[in-house]
């Protein structure tokens, strides 16, 4: 089963740029969704990427990613 990844393109604490690449290398068959997840409050304070049904959030985008590692299929 593929995984269910999506960004919200408005966090300010994380780079699209950067980002992205990362992600298709932790799970290369993952169609990453990106657009606004309704997570405000939280995103505007730290970085966060939803992952398989999770919202997984840390203080920065490398955290994020260790975080994440767990939860991809």
């Amino acid at each position: 089963m593929a995984n269910d990844i999506r960004i919200c393109d408005k966090c300010n604490h994380i780079q699209m740029k950067s980002l992205i690449p990362k992600l298709k290398k932790m799970a290369p068959d993952t169609e990453i969704k990106i657009g606004c997840k309704s997570y405000c409050g939280p995103c505007g304070k730290r970085a966060f990427v939803y992952i398989n049904g999770r919202y997984i959030s840390a203080p920065t985008e490398e955290e994020v990613l260790a975080k994440m590692e767990p939860y991809i299929k």
